[in-house]
């Protein structure tokens, strides 16, 4: 096979790149935006911005002069505004050229902070939803140029041509779509209102629908943005805010906290969730960018642990991505991350100061976000670690009032390691709290800083037992053989066995027995098993002296009695299998197989020595 002959260009010719609008369109619809139904925004978005150069012409005009007009009756799709417009020479530049805006104009674009739209390429959304574009405008920049009319299509090709004044007695644009009959979804007239009303309602220029049926058209933003109404009292803003929020993400906010960063534009409320949420799970907040909706799913406005409220704001100087659905990272978006964070963090010193129901209603909902946030950051700290709870040997509790009967405060490292000592600790007159909870740990630690007199320190199981107390010797002497025995037999689980007397008397024994002596005794078996292998060396290098388990017996009990005396050696050692068993489910950490084992055939066999004694 020979190829044929292609004539080459002069070295170091220019030649420009060949565009398949085709597949252009295709790459848009399924990797730039999220839905077909984006045609509408951009085409609102370019209107909007028609109107805003519109205005620099003519700032003098009244408020309402210009405005956008939407139509759909099932048959076609229709934007008209009272925009700046364009010559013929504006639509073979602008029109004509993927990827070039008429915000680009060199007029224009040192003020192009003051336009939603900044890539020019918002016109080919239409081609989602229709094959053909025709754009009907007149330049308001140009009074005494003709109208102009371009057509332009899926395939790549367009036309241009001028038409008398009387086309388009009155400079704007006039945008119209026949809608493919795939795209009937995105194109009825009600779909259309409805998509209207979703990406517009915050607009600041008047913007009307009109279904064809022959009635007065619709407004779509009859109302400004709420937080920018006047209101007779501070109360009736308040529930005001408080209706728009429930209106638009569905719930009543516990409360609202207006938003106001003058540096950027932004205005908005945050509305602060009624319950709890998943801890890490990120609410999307809706962002406006000079009234045009962006993204109902904007994280990256707040930071990670701001997940108690849902946020709705309008800003001027926050950039758009190219899809124009979500936010740029850059400096401007970190600052005002950082500025809305400092609001709800005033938010939450406001009502520890103020208003202690709405705080106690807060932290109920939403202790997790704030015991997050006061990890790091002191102030937040010192207002609010005396109002949280934990829980503690003396129930669930604010550290300030378990502080008041405990001056030396105890914290576990896990939940487990809580449940095993709770009891215990309580009888004894110890203030443990548990720390296994997300956060909680490194908050007891920083008590001290809000309550000097008091110390903390993590609970050591030398500590518990130093404060179980000893048996006489003669009891430790005739159970001698008995402790032997269970020694011996729970000796595969790295467990000791000691006698003590302790409260409360209905418990039978305690396991002490740590995650990480746990981790430390796993991994010295590896080393043992490894031995002499490269393994075996590494392992043996980290070796530290395994901690062991302990299961400690409690003399008081009338069961821990009985089994002591037991002369019988298979028996004896059954027991102390079932009693370890016992102490490790009381402890609700997860057995391993070889427990599990050990339980199961701990139950059997006392079971069959009962059934041999009463035959």
């Amino acid at each position: 096979m020979t190829l044929p002959d292609i004539p080459l260009s002069p070295a170091g010719a220019d030649r420009t790149f060949q565009v398949d609008l085709r597949g252009l369109v295709d790459l848009l619809s399924h990797h730039l935006y999220s839905s077909p139904r984006v045609y509408l925004r951009e085409l609102m978005q370019n209107a909007v911005d028609a109107l805003t150069a519109r205005r620099r012409l003519e700032p003098a005009a009244p408020a309402d002069a210009f405005g956008i007009r939407l139509y759909a009756d099932g048959s076609v799709v229709r934007v008209e505004d009272d925009g700046v417009g364009l010559t013929e020479g504006d639509v073979h530049t602008f029109l004509a050229t993927i990827g070039r805006s008429s915000k680009r104009a060199e007029k224009i674009a040192e003020q192009r902070a003051d336009f939603i739209g900044q890539f020019g390429i918002g016109l080919l959304s239409c081609f989602l939803v229709a094959d053909e574009i025709h754009v009907l405008s007149r330049s308001a920049a140009t009074p005494e140029a003709p109208a102009v009319e371009w057509r332009g299509r899926g395939d790549g090709s367009y036309t241009v041509r001028t038409l008398p004044a009387s086309a388009r007695p009155r400079p704007g644009t006039t945008v119209t779509l026949t809608p493919r009959a795939d795209a009937g979804e995105w194109t009825r007239p009600a779909q259309v209102h409805t998509l209207a009303r979703h990406f517009g309602s915050l607009l600041r220029h008047p913007v009307t629908f009109d279904d064809g049926t022959g009635g007065p058209g619709a407004p779509v933003n009859p109302e400004p943005a709420p937080w920018a109404r006047t209101y007779p009292t501070p109360g009736v803003r308040s529930r005001a805010l408080a209706a728009y929020g429930a209106e638009v993400f569905g719930f009543t906010p516990l409360d609202t906290i207006e938003l106001d960063l003058p540096a950027v534009g932004l205005k908005g409320i945050a509305c602060v969730l009624p319950e709890s949420v998943p801890a890490g799970r990120r609410h999307g907040h809706r962002v406006h960018v000079k009234g045009m909706l962006l993204s109902e799913q904007a994280e990256e406005i707040l930071p990670e642990w701001a997940f108690f409220v849902r946020c709705v704001v309008d800003a001027e100087s926050l950039r758009p991505t190219a899809s124009r659905e979500s936010l740029y990272e850059d400096d401007t978006l970190a600052a005002v991350r950082d500025a809305l964070a400092e609001r709800l963090r005033a938010w939450i010193a406001r009502a520890a100061a103020s208003d202690p129901d709405l705080l106690a209603r807060f932290l109920q909902a939403h202790h997790l976000a704030v015991k997050s946030l006061a990890v790091h950051d002191d102030e937040i700290l010192r207002m609010l670690l005396p109002w949280l709870l934990f829980e503690t040997t003396d129930g669930h509790s604010t550290l300030d009032e378990f502080a008041r009967t405990h001056r030396t405060v105890l914290v576990t490292s896990s939940v487990e390691e809580f449940r095993q000592v709770a009891a215990i600790a309580s009888a004894a007159g110890l203030g443990v709290v548990n720390g296994g909870y997300t956060y909680d740990r490194e908050l007891v630690h920083r008590l001290p800083e809000i309550r000097p007199e008091v110390s903390v320190a993590d609970l050591d199981p030398a500590t518990l037992t130093a404060h179980l107390d000893p048996v006489d010797r003669e009891t430790e002497l005739a159970a001698a053989a008995y402790l032997a025995l269970a020694r011996d037999a729970l000796a595969v689980f790295d467990c000791d066995v000691a006698l003590r007397t302790f409260q409360p008397a209905s418990a039978p024994a305690l396991l002490m027995d740590s995650r990480e002596a746990r981790h430390e005794r796993t991994r010295s078996q590896l080393a043992r098993e490894q031995e002499g292998g490269v393994w075996g060396d590494i392992l043996g290098a980290l070796r530290q002296e395994a901690p062991r388990a302990q299961l400690i017996l409690n003399q008081l009990n009338p069961l821990v009695r009985t089994a002591v005396s037991i002369d019988e050696p298979e028996l004896a050692r059954t027991s102390a299998e079932a009693l370890y068993g016992q102490a490790a489910m009381l402890s609700r950490r997860p057995l391993r197989p070889a427990e599990s084992s050990l339980i199961n055939r701990s139950f059997l066999d006392l079971l069959a020595h009962a059934l041999r004694k009463d035959s």
